[in-house]
């Protein structure tokens, strides 16, 4: 059989390489064929237009000047003078809550402060005036002794020499002056320095102990009495006259709703692109249709987790003159990155990119040109060129059969 073969092969050797050859030639004018054929494409003309490049994404409504009121202490709700809603000015009384506790603690605690600064004023002075008035009296007499036994040691001393006075009184006599010059000493030396350090450090601790007791009293009885401060809207009221509310506990909050700030959670891709400044509108669902403008005001500081996102708070600075939008609620947000006016744009499926750079085909005289292009703004749906084309230049989108693609000196055609 292996000779059978080697003679086929033999005698038909010839035969093999005409067909062979046919085949290549045949394979290369299709190929051929297939390059030379016009490619049918869809195109669009370069155009001078506005092009709008922005963020869109969600954000939170919130005051941007807020005040909360929050229960001192346990007690119960006096008297409501508001309702939700209202607006109110500044300085006007809200709400009162039952502060008889409260002024109780606040005159037992001035008291204590009263009579602290007393032993304060005491210890300055060295005693009260009582204490002052018998120090002194004490004095005078020690001092009035101690000259007594002076003007007698010195009598005793002159008769001693005339020899009428023994040395065992005159001894006696300088004995009696020295105690009483001991005593007048004590006196002096307690009526300069009464009190120790210890003394005097304790006393004003009790004074800053009472202050403090006092500061606080006074502090709770001043919060009992919730007042505007500032001229706003009541916006939150959660109690009720007559409720019993406990400490800490929420009492209603007020805000200037006339100027808002947004919360708006910005993709981490996106950060970078954020400036102060940037002019931004806010819709919301509830009222379809209108727009509230504002600028950025502050850029993320950390990214965080929010859902399944990484996001970035920003916050933008918004007027609502009519108290339409409101606190808490869910807005949808676009930052307006950048804005140009009669530019040269393109769709944005027209631009492509390779490691070289972004680039198009420009379709002349029938047949695809790659351009590099330079690339400003962009959006969802266009492309500002800043630089490889002019105005009126025509560039491919795409091809509308499937089984063909885009090359570099392609013929083409172009289709609806």
């Amino acid at each position: 059989m292996d000779k059978d073969k080697t003679g086929f092969a033999g005698r038909h050797r010839w035969l093999l390489i005409t067909l062979g050859s046919v085949l290549a030639v045949v394979l290369l004018a299709s190929f051929g064929s297939m390059r030379d054929e016009v490619i049918p494409v869809r195109a669009a003309a370069v155009q001078r237009s506005s092009i709008r490049s922005s963020i869109s994404t969600n954000g939170k409504i919130e005051p941007a000047q807020n005040f909360e009121a929050h229960a001192p202490v346990n007690t119960t709700v006096r008297r409501l003078l508001v309702r939700e809603g209202d607006h109110v000015k500044k300085g006007q009384l809200l709400l009162q809550l039952d502060d008889a506790d409260a002024r109780s603690l606040a005159a037992r605690a001035a008291a204590q402060v009263k009579g602290a600064q007393a032993d304060v004023q005491a210890i300055e002075k060295g005693g009260s005036q009582e204490e002052l008035l018998t120090l002194q009296t004490q004095i005078v007499k020690a001092k009035t002794d101690r000259d007594a036994a002076q003007r007698s040691l010195e009598a005793l001393r002159r008769l001693q020499q005339k020899g009428a006075a023994s040395i065992g009184e005159v001894k006696e006599a300088e004995s009696l002056l020295q105690r009483d010059q001991a005593d007048l000493d004590l006196l002096q030396q307690k009526q300069k320095d009464r009190y120790s350090k210890p003394e005097v450090d304790k006393v004003e601790a009790q004074k800053s102990q009472a202050q403090a007791a006092y500061d606080a009293a006074a502090d709770t009885l001043h919060r009992s009495n919730v007042a505007a401060p500032f001229d706003g809207v009541v916006y939150l009221l959660p109690v009720k006259q007559g409720a019993y509310v406990q400490a800490g506990d929420l009492l209603l909050q007020e805000a200037d709703l006339s100027h808002l700030l947004v919360r708006a959670y910005v993709d981490e891709p996106d950060i970078g692109r954020l400036t102060k400044g940037q002019k931004t509108e806010v819709t919301w669902d509830a009222m379809p249709g209108r727009i509230w403008t504002g600028t950025v005001a502050t850029l993320p500081a950390t990214v965080k987790l929010r859902g399944t996102r990484n996001v970035g708070e920003a916050t933008i600075a918004l007027e609502n003159e009519d108290y339409k939008l409101l606190p808490n609620t869910n807005v949808s947000v676009n930052i307006i990155i950048a804005q140009h006016d009669n530019v040269l744009t393109i769709p944005r499926e027209a631009l492509r990119q390779d490691e070289s750079g972004p680039y198009v085909f420009q379709i002349t005289n029938d047949k695809l040109h790659r351009h590099e292009v330079g690339v400003a703004a962009s959006n969802l749906t266009k492309v500002e060129v800043s630089s490889g084309l002019t105005d009126k230049d025509m560039v491919a989108l795409n091809s509308t059969s499937n089984m063909k693609s885009l090359r570099d000196g392609s013929p083409v055609k172009v289709v609806q």
